[in-house]
């Protein structure tokens, strides 16, 4: 454990409707850390945008309205795909995964594990990269020029596996693949042994808020179930997708 860290949380803790606002003397007789200690700790938090100063006294900061907007729209998200998502993985008999960009990072909020699957976990919580990952290379491909290239410029492409794309220009032609076809492909370039379709997920207005995929251990993903897999991905992505709000001009029944 992170003492530094916990204390922090400890005192963003204390905040609330009813105790909006505390001295830093208050705060030192509720958590029982010294004054010293804590006025170190408020300092980085009010850097960061997460506590304010009133007068004497400290309050939240509005870096806590973001991140409880993100926390929200991430489960209004799940909610809306969920039935989608397991209607998907009954009928493929495959993991299903849904992700939303985070940051520099793709993070899984919600998961249906095969029973196939090599490795027994969840993947819910996880943060992956963009370009290792048909979830993510779904993401990138379809986002804003500049959006991608933030992302790309920050993190690099980093190699997972030996098939991970690690050449920007290769990157690009697989992304614009991704956009003619309507769907992304990892063939094992993220995790060893793992086949994975990748669709992006629109909400009111068009814009880019998720992605979900179909993920597998055998290269009959990539190969002879392909059709039918594509064919099932991007019809629950259309479902999921007007569940959120969007109006599609027309089906992303794309060529295989």
């Amino acid at each position: 454990m992170i003492r530094s860290l916990a204390k922090a949380i400890e005192a963003l803790e204390l905040f609330s409707i009813e105790r909006p606002a505390w001295s830093l003397g208050e705060l030192a007789d509720a958590t029982g850390y010294p004054k010293t200690t804590l006025r170190t700790i408020l300092a980085t938090l009010e850097e960061f945008g997460y506590v304010t100063r009133i007068g004497t006294q400290y309050a939240l900061g509005s870096a806590t309205i973001g991140l409880s907007q993100s926390a929200w729209v991430n489960v209004e998200i799940r909610d809306r795909a969920a039935p989608d998502l397991r209607r998907l993985a009954d009928r493929v008999g495959e993991s299903v995964y849904l992700t939303v960009p985070e940051g520099y990072r793709i993070l899984y909020i919600y998961a249906i594990e095969s029973p196939h699957r090599l490795e027994a976990r969840s993947a819910i919580g996880d943060h992956a990269y963009f370009h290792s990952t048909s979830v993510g290379k779904a993401l990138l491909a379809f986002m804003p020029e500049q959006e991608r290239s933030r992302i790309l410029d920050h993190t690099g492409l980093p190699r997972r596996t030996e098939n991970t794309i690690t050449e920007r220009d290769a990157l690009e032609r697989e992304l614009a693949l991704t956009r003619e076809r309507g769907y992304a492909v990892d063939n094992v370039e993220g995790v060893p042994d793992t086949y994975c379709l990748g669709a992006p997920l629109y909400a009111a207005g068009g814009a880019i808020v998720a992605s979900c995929s179909i993920s597998g251990n055998t290269p009959a993903i990539l190969d002879e179930r392909r059709a039918e897999l594509v064919a099932e991905l991007l019809s629950a992505a259309d479902s999921i997708s007007k569940r959120l709000g969007y109006v599609p001009v027309r089906s992303r029944m794309a060529p295989v």
